[in-house]
Formats: structure tokens, sequence, C-alpha cells
């Protein structure tokens, strides 16, 4: 008999190929995800090499870093010599036959949007992607996270990647949530309390009766943000929810196979009796809406709370905060709903019920980006769009836009922006931008108001 195995456990070993000692072993990887910031790099160095793509059926990628998302884009861009980022990117895919979700496609947008939505990350399965949020897809139970480029270049080459096994976290989220809470407050709660580096050198499973409350898109939020907690990826344990969420997907299995593969999964539950590096709980009814106040998510706290008075001078001297200043009431200029992390149909729903028939407050300046055009379709034929539009809202085409700068849009400078993105990093959205990280309700409050506001108050 065999000794019990935590999730990340079954899915790791099925996929070693080999030991390659020193603690290190060579993983297969099922999935690869490439984007136009730095897929032509992997691309064409492969090819420099002489060496063809092992599978190019497995590789997929998507236009979504530095695309323009203002209506009517092409190729053009507002970052310097972006366009010819996506030219070459383009170039190089065609030549090497894999698939390629393009600017005008009516399948474009963030890449961990886009895969789950067509069915590309199935539960038991390895995924990765040049991107540090590619473990928002182990909400479905897959192994899946962040690499180099040419780390993306090994995998396509051989179907592998050299690996040491990281330690396991188990965090159980009892109780449930309150009204008004989200997952992205589950997530910052969790990184306030342990750290940004709470993770760190960790494969998390995320666990307990408030999590498998979750939908998918919820889950999906949860798992984003591991990357923040320094985790190599985050993981949940794939159940109903999940299956009838694949369900006709266009690269989920069907018919027969779909029973087969459902028989697979089921299987793939942490054991009762498997253990964990680490375990941490929290009562998920004692969480409040989130909002950060510093420069990294680790400083943020309840919406009723305030700016601690350890807190640190620097994030203090880039936000223009105080120690002991609340957080709720600090005027805002800008307000942004979109990403990977919130940029999910729900996310856009819940936003627009509190908008709805509401407007944002005089000088601010409000855009929402959806994650897909699949999300920005579904959408427009819910009206979800007007409300957003009729609110101030600029509604845009898909894309990762203002969650990060790249030299191309961004606010005005020393602008205080409330953002549904991951980070609130030091010139994260461009430069001298102060960012506050929450969830996309209270960036919909917060625009209102004009101020840092409880969405909960707006609701009632």
């Amino acid at each position: 008999m065999s000794d019990p195995q935590t999730l990340f456990g079954k899915i790791w070993d099925r996929h070693v190929v080999a030991g390659l000692g020193g603690g290190a072993e060579l993983i297969a990887i099922d999935r690869i995800f490439l984007h136009e910031r730095t897929g032509a790099a992997a691309l064409n160095s492969l090819k420099a090499a002489g060496r063809p793509v092992a599978d190019s059926s497995r590789v997929f990628c998507v236009m979504d870093h530095i695309v323009d998302t203002r209506p009517g884009r092409g190729d053009q861009t507002l970052m310097p010599g972006g366009q010819a980022f996506i030219t070459e990117t383009r170039a190089a895919a065609t030549e090497a036959g894999i698939t390629l979700f393009d600017v005008t496609d009516p399948d474009q947008g963030i890449v961990h949007v886009v895969s789950p939505e067509l069915g590309i990350v199935l539960p038991g399965c390895t995924l990765i992607a040049p991107d540090s949020h590619t473990c928002t897809q182990g909400a479905f139970g897959a192994l899946a996270w962040g690499i180099g480029s040419s780390e993306a270049e090994h995998a396509m080459a051989t179907g592998t990647l050299r690996l040491t096994r990281p330690r396991t976290m188990r965090v159980t989220f009892t109780g449930g949530l309150t009204k008004g809470v989200t997952p992205k407050d589950m997530i910052l709660t969790l990184i306030a309390l342990h750290g940004a580096g709470g993770g760190k050198g960790h494969a998390i499973e995320f666990a307990g009766e408030a999590v498998v409350a979750l939908d998918m898109e919820g889950r999906m939020t949860l798992c984003n943000m591991a990357t923040e907690f320094s985790a190599m990826t985050g993981m949940i344990a794939p159940d109903q929810t999940t299956f009838d969420w694949i369900a006709g997907r266009r690269y989920a299995p069907e018919g027969p196979m779909r029973k087969r593969a459902i028989a697979e999964w089921q299987a793939l539950a942490t054991d009762d009796d498997a253990t964990f590096d680490t375990e941490i709980e929290i009562d998920a009814s004692a969480i409040e809406p989130m909002v950060s106040w510093g420069t990294s998510p680790e400083h943020s706290t309840g919406i009723s709370g305030q700016v601690p008075n350890e807190a640190p001078e620097r994030p203090l001297a880039y936000m223009g905060v105080e120690h002991g200043q609340k957080i709720a009431g600090m005027p805002i200029d800008a307000a942004f709903i979109g990403s990977c992390t919130n940029g999910r149909l729900s996310d856009l729903r819940r936003a627009a019920a509190l908008l709805k028939g509401r407007h944002v407050a005089p000088g601010v300046k409000a855009l929402v980006v959806p994650g897909s055009m699949a999300v920005r379709r579904a959408a427009e034929a819910e009206g979800v769009d007007t409300i957003f539009v009729d609110a101030g809202f600029e509604w845009r085409m898909s894309g990762c836009s203002m969650c990060f700068y790249a030299g191309g849009e961004s606010f005005p400078a020393g602008s205080r922006v409330i953002s549904s993105t991951n980070r609130n990093f030091e010139g994260r959205q461009g430069p001298n931008i102060r960012t506050h990280i929450a969830s996309p309700e209270t960036v919909a409050a917060s625009a209102i108001a004009g101020r840092i506001a409880d969405p909960r108050e707006i609701a009632e």
C-alpha cells in the first residue's frame, strides 16, 4: 500500500521522467504558453540552435502583455518599439507551427484567462509560461508555474524541465466569507498575516470550506497571487465545480474520454492522512475587504484599518501616507479594473452591480479592461459594458494593460490609483504611481466616492 499523498505529490510523481541526483528531477511538461514580450526570443533562440519544437500541439502563444487596449487597435502599441515584439512573435510562432491567439483573434486575451476559457489547462496537467502568475491555473488542480524564456526554450525542445521538488504547504480557510468579501481579500489577508516571503520554496494547496464554496473564477483569483506569497504555485483540488466548468470547452475531453478523465481527476484529491511541511489556518469569517497601503502586497490591511505605526519609512514616503492614517477616505485620482487577477466576467458583473445608476466622482479617471475578448463579448451581451460606460469608465479591449508599466500607457505621474491588479511595487503602474490593490468591488466603490471606500457601504 502506497503512502498517503498530497494533490501536489500525485501530480509531481506522475510527471517524473528521471531522477538527476542532488535532489533534482526531470519533469514532463504537458502545456507551454508564450506571450509577445518573450515569445519571439525563446522561439528564435531555439531556431538558432537548430532545434525544432518537440510537439507543436502542446505549445500556445498569445498577444497580451503590451498590446494596445484602445478600441480599433492593431499592431501599434504605446510602448516604444513594442510593435516589433508583436510582429516578431507572430512570425516566429507561425514558422514554428504553434497555436497563436493574435491581436485581432476573437480568442485573444490574457494567457491565464484564455487558457482556462478554452480548456487548455486541465486537472492533473503540468503547465508553464514565462509569467509569474501562471500559478493562476492551479485552480484547476493543475501544476502550473512561471518560468524564464530560456526554460521555455528547453521545454519546447525536450518536453521536460529540470526541477528540485518544493516543500508543501496547506492553507485552510475555515468557515465562510461574509457578504462583500472576495477571494482577493482572502489572498491579501494571507500575505498580510504571513509576509510576502511566507510561501517561499513551497507549493501551496488552498483548502477549507471557504475555498470549496468558491466558483472557478474565484479560485483562479486566489491561486493567482500565490506568487505574491513567494510560492512556486498555488493549487486547489478539482471537484464537481471544476468538472462542470471545464465541460464543453474547446480543448477539453468529450464523450467517453471525458468520463475517463473525470475518473482520473477525482483521484487527485489529497489523501486524508497526507502530511504537509507547513500548515496555515485562517478564519474566513473574520476577513473584511482588504486594501494595500504600501509597496508590497504584504503592506495590506482591512478597510477599517490604518497604516501600521511600525510601517517602514520607504513605502510611506513613496505612497505619501503616514503612520496611523486610516485607509478608508484616502482620496484617489484613478481606478482600474482588470488583469489576470480580477478581469473575468464575474469580476466585471460584481463591480457593475455597484456602479449601476451611479457615476465616478469628478476628477477620477476610471477604466475597465476585460481579461479576454470572450469576457468582453459576454459582458456586452449582458449590458455590463453599458453600465460601466454610463458610470464614467472607459471600456477597453482585452490585455494586461495598466497592470504593469512597460514604457507604454500609464496614469499621470504621482496619481493615487485603486486597482484590482496584483502588485503595488514602486512604479508598477508607471513612474511615481501610487497603487492600492483591492477587489473589483472596492475599486468600484472607491471610484464612486472619489476616495478609498468600503464596498459594503455602497451596496447597502
